[in-house]
């Protein structure tokens, strides 16, 4: 017979904090939501800690080297998507890693005798108004010039008008050459009042920009997540087929941590990949795995080596599993037991694994819910797909902006690896859906009102830490009617306009 939970499974919408005591000191100022993303013995210190509770998840409509920056500036991180080539996601590693060092890699480039309108719609297509102009329109060709904003006016100008005609020409360009330094480009940058600066090489052929608007973003981004060599830190996914050559790829390109994509880890597939990795590389290489729902799972994979855990099956957005499979568990209920399974190894072994939630947040406060019931940090993928530094389309639909976004179970996607169980290299049948989420633009605008939130709710609990916001909460489950009144009711809204809703 098989086995049946007495309760039935539920979700963060069910649940509300009740308050605890504030003293005069727990405001949000004093709150740090520092928390480890490795696992750690009792006494030492985690190989990395992240100064925000938030990662984006390893999905193809949300985190490429874009997202990865602007992440780690407020002191997260990022995992690069792993379905796709090897190439592709070390390049993205590669110029994340790139940036807090200062040297940019261009991703806004154009041909000579290409148009303004061509200028127009690479400037929608990234946002940035420098674009340098190369023989053969690369990030690396001969730089032959460069546009900014200051070099044409759309209203005095034909779109037809080839670039050649309006870019400052290199002979006008300043520009540094391979091999100095940032401090020396960056005092070019002063002296000369420039917003870029180009670094070519000995042949003329574009290497990097250096930005004056990086200088004054790293005196701003006090939280910032770096490595010891004061780069960006950045994630990247990886699966139980091609590890073998992907790992040692993504390491070379300087990735800090590596996270199974999997959408069931409790298997012999994740087992063999983080073996393999320990064999290789012992504990010097930093690897989560997942996802799973229940204290068994975590144990196993926890025993097998993983560095975290991330719980959650079918919670996501556009996630169908439990529609197609029949198989998943409410958010809430999963991480309050893989939770105590946690507490339990660390009290048998000293050894702490972080837990990460994955899917299933809603809103803004289903992440202090998360966190309180045990999550040292969550995993976003709707949230973050939001936002002007995800890499999908911005659409007009019915007169609202809207962003795209994609499950990578999805006939999109087609990220089999990610669902694989041994079998055919194919994806059966769709496990994710292809969509759209409301444009909510700027990540730093919308995660500091989310941390807010977060510090806020902390005080409210009278914790100034993750870990005594786990110790002080307490829970209640709520009804339906309840949920009902925790919004608006009972009144007619006005809008903007004052106009009755």
């Amino acid at each position: 017979m098989a086995f049946y939970y007495e309760e039935p499974c539920h979700t963060f919408n069910e649940y509300l904090l009740v308050p605890g005591y504030s003293s005069a000191e727990c405001t949000p100022d004093n709150v740090s939501l520092k928390t480890p993303i490795t696992k750690f013995k009792k006494g030492e210190e985690p190989a990395i800690t992240m100064n925000i509770p938030m990662t984006s998840a390893i999905m193809q409509s949300v985190s490429n080297d874009t997202l990865a920056v602007a992440l780690a500036k407020e002191g997260g991180i990022s995992f690069i998507y792993g379905s796709q080539t090897i190439e592709q996601e070390t390049a993205m590693i590669a110029k994340v890693k790139a940036y807090k060092a200062g040297f940019v890699t261009s991703d806004s480039n154009i041909k000579p005798d290409q148009t303004l309108a061509d200028i127009l719609e690479l400037k929608q297509q990234t946002g940035h108004s420098t674009v340098a102009v190369t023989n053969d329109g690369t990030g690396t060709g001969k730089l032959l010039g460069v546009v900014s904003s200051r070099d044409y006016r759309v209203s005095r100008m034909s779109v037809d008008t080839k670039v050649s005609t309006f870019m400052t020409p290199i002979e006008k360009v300043i520009y540094a050459k391979k091999g100095a330094t940032l401090s020396e480009c960056n005092d070019i940058i002063w002296a000369n009042k420039l917003n870029s600066l180009p670094v070519v090489d000995k042949d003329g052929c574009l290497c990097y920009f250096v930005f004056r608007k990086d200088y004054s973003e790293h005196k701003e981004n006090v939280g910032e997540l770096l490595d010891p060599q004061k780069r960006y830190v950045v994630g990247a996914g990886i699966n139980t087929r091609d590890y073998e050559t992907r790992v040692p790829a993504l390491l070379a390109a300087g990735a800090d941590i590596l996270c199974i994509d999997s959408s069931e880890g409790y298997s012999e597939w994740q087992k063999r990949t983080i073996a393999w990795i320990r064999g290789k590389y012992g504990d010097k290489v930093k690897v989560g795995a997942g996802n799973v729902i229940d204290g068994d799972g975590f144990r196993f994979l926890a025993e097998c080596g993983a560095d975290f855990v991330k719980i959650g099956i079918g919670g996501g957005s556009i996630c169908i599993t439990r529609e197609t499979k029949g198989i998943g568990r409410g958010q809430a209920t999963a991480v309050i037991e893989v939770a105590k399974e946690r507490d339990k190894y660390y009290k048998e072994t000293g050894i702490y694994v972080p837990i990460c939630s994955d899917g299933g947040i809603v809103y803004d406060h289903h992440v202090t819910l998360a966190l309180a019931m045990g999550a040292d940090f969550v995993m976003l993928g709707r949230y973050f797909s939001r936002f002007d530094e995800s890499p999908t389309n911005k659409v007009n639909i019915n007169g609202q902006y809207m962003k795209e976004y994609w499950g990578e179970g999805s006939n999109r996607a087609r990220n089999w690896q990610r669902y694989d169980l041994g079998g055919a290299k194919k994806l059966s049948f769709e496990e994710g859906v292809d969509s759209y989420v409301p444009y909510a633009g700027s990540l730093h605008d919308n995660v500091q009102t989310t941390l807010n939130k977060v510090r806020s709710t902390m005080c409210n609990c009278g914790a100034l830490t993750i870990a005594e916001l786990q110790q002080k909460a307490k829970l209640t489950l709520v009804s339906s009617t309840s949920i009902v009144e925790g919004g608006a009711h009972d009144v007619l809204l006005k809008d903007s306009n004052n106009q009755v809703k």
